[in-house]
């Protein structure tokens, strides 16, 4: 840390639960959100530094917008709804059936 930084520094209790608040001056600086999440790193000298968790994937405005409009339609609509019918679940398996999906693999790349 450089000799003229200024140490933010404010107190806080743990609760009997093991518990405790982000004061509200260290959630402005992380720009911290309600249901954000944090990370705590204990560094070897024994420092603990918390820090926002950057979540790994940025919500798609395509699927964020179309899941508004469901819940919009289903709210205004909701004689609409109606459940799947047992035909078209087991035709569903049976498209299925014997398919294996692992969600880590690479997609392939796209033939041009």
């Amino acid at each position: 840390m450089p000799k003229n930084a200024k140490l933010l520094e404010i107190p806080a209790t743990i609760t009997d639960r093991g518990q405790t608040t982000v004061p509200a001056a260290i959630r402005k600086m992380l720009a911290l959100g309600k249901r954000d999440r944090v990370v705590f790193r204990g560094l070897a000298d024994g420092t603990v530094v918390l820090a926002k968790q950057e979540s790994a994937e940025k919500p798609d405005p395509v699927i964020g917008k179309f899941l508004a409009f469901l819940a919009k339609d289903m709210a205004a609509e909701p004689a609409r709804i109606k459940p799947v019918s047992r035909d078209l679940l087991e035709r569903g398996r049976k498209l299925v059936r014997g398919v294996t999906v692992d969600l880590d693999e690479a997609l392939p790349d796209d033939e041009a």
